[in-house]
């Protein structure tokens, strides 16, 4: 059997899909927990009109889409919080948009090609040192913010009214959250793709919770299987030449799949 260490790219791509793996449970366990599973899911759609404004201007796909999606992520928040429109109004509005958008770029940019592919479902072949590095350094920003802004957004996730009541911003606490979002998905392209982002976010948490433990123990759980996931993701898509993202993803749902069907028989 091949050794898979030998080549460079499978080492870089596990790197960053541990890095990716450990962060996206962190997000993902308050927007689930919040009911705002939807949000990952638009920005990564938001996102893939980012890439195509890089495929088309010629720079680096994945920080046109991290700034298209910061950008996107502070004007669903505004819409949301200003009442304007109804919060999932406000996901349906960009996700239709930048669907749109994206659709229109990539026409100009000579439409669909193998680079494009990628970034839809991931590759582990086209992720560079250099994404490894970028990735490392915004997953610290974001695991360095969950830690400071723990208590609060626990608190907020559990009751937001009264966590304003007691005083606390929600509003700012609420854009935060929704921008280290952003840069979740856009850390993630390399590895999972644009079109299954949401899925190693929010999958992974939600079969946490089918063991009914702690908040604590669920991020834990999460982790594990996020990460277990990922990492044996990659390995099956090399061995069988799969897409990385959707064996990940395949992977994952088959976890919460064999979760909930123990849960129900106990």
């Amino acid at each position: 059997m091949i050794n898979l260490f030998q080549y460079d790219f499978v080492t870089r791509g596990l790197e960053a899909g541990l890095i990716v793996g450990f962060i996206a449970p962190l997000i993902g366990i308050f927007l689930v927990l919040r009911r705002y599973s939807l949000i990952a899911d638009t920005l990564a759609h938001v996102s893939l009109a980012g890439i195509a404004l890089g495929l088309l201007l010629g720079i680096n796909p994945i920080l046109s889409a991290l700034i298209f999606t910061i950008f996107s992520s502070l004007g669903i928040e505004r819409l949301r919080t200003t009442k304007r429109t109804y919060g999932e109004s406000a996901l349906a509005l960009f996700l239709s948009g930048s669907l749109a958008l994206a659709t229109v770029l990539l026409s100009l940019a000579k439409g669909f090609n193998t680079n494009l592919l990628n970034y839809l479902f991931g590759s582990i072949v086209t992720v560079t040192q250099n994404d490894v590095y970028v990735i490392a350094s915004l997953a610290v920003i974001v695991a360095a913010t969950i830690y400071a802004l723990y208590k609060e957004l626990v608190y907020i996730s559990f009751d937001e009214e009264a966590a304003r009541v007691s005083g606390l911003p929600t509003r700012v606490i609420n854009t935060v959250l929704i921008v280290l979002t952003a840069v979740t998905v856009s850390l993630s392209i390399p590895v999972v793709g644009v079109l299954l982002i949401a899925a190693l976010i929010v999958i992974p948490v939600v079969a946490a919770l089918q063991l009914k433990k702690s908040f604590a123990k669920t991020i834990f759980y999460a982790e594990i299987i996020s990460l277990f996931s990922v990492v044996s993701g990659i390995i099956v898509s090399f061995y069988f030449d799969l897409s990385t993202g959707g064996t990940i993803v395949l992977i994952v749902l088959g976890i919460f799949m064999l979760l909930s069907f123990s849960n129900r028989n106990k």
